[in-house]
């Protein structure tokens, strides 16, 4: 993390979503039952895979490669995932944790592109892009659908989270208060999502040719 831009609070939201993600990852790669290599590897791809992509496109350092405690968080949620019995985390529990990685990346991926001189709109997109990003390439790796073909909210909470971040910077409120509210929203949103099977209306084809 480069500490002139940075504050704590995004170095905790950070590894916070390091840490969410990859645990899914590696969840992912256990319930195919598969190696403890196997679960590191997918551990760390999620766990780093939207925030490397938008440290690249901003052009700053990517996190993970100076940050030695990233990999070992990976690591460490590989192992604990490796330790305990799958039936812990049938049913929702898993995507309830990747909402909550979600909306924490997506908070981060936004904050720091603004830190970065990024302006409102690419900083918005680079949020969604490091909160949905990680998902998407494990859930690519591992040959599941991945989310964003299912109709329920899931992009859309990462974009109100990004959003949210945007406009309370703008705004200019106290950023802790922001990157939490922030957070909170999005995290609810996606539980809703979750629990009430919210989604936003599909392309009808019938319904678009009697325009």
């Amino acid at each position: 993390m480069n500490e002139e831009i940075l504050t704590p609070v995004l170095d905790w939201l950070d590894l916070a979503g390091v840490a969410i993600f990859a645990l899914t990852g590696a969840l992912v790669a256990a319930k195919e039952k598969q190696t403890l290599v196997t679960l590191s590897f997918f551990a760390l791809i999620t766990g780093v895979g939207g925030g490397t992509i938008r440290d690249l496109l901003i052009e700053a350092p990517v996190f993970w490669i100076a940050d030695p405690w990233v990999a070992a968080i990976c690591l460490g949620m590989a192992l604990f995932a490796w330790f305990t019995p799958t039936r812990w985390w049938e049913g929702r529990f898993l995507s309830i944790v990747d909402g909550l990685g979600l909306a924490a990346y997506a908070v981060l991926g936004t904050a720091k592109a603004l830190e970065y001189g990024v302006p409102p709109v690419p900083a918005f997109l680079m949020g969604v892009i490091t909160g949905c990003a990680g998902g998407i390439i494990r859930d690519v790796i591992a040959g599941r659908p991945s989310i964003l073909m299912r109709p329920e909210l899931y992009v859309t909470a990462a974009a109100l989270s990004a959003a949210l971040t945007v406009a309370g910077g703008m705004a200019g409120f106290e950023r802790w208060y922001v990157w939490i509210a922030a957070t909170v929203a999005g995290f609810g949103l996606r539980l809703a999502a979750i629990r009430w099977n919210l989604a936003l209306p599909a392309y009808d084809e019938r319904g678009a040719s009697k325009e």
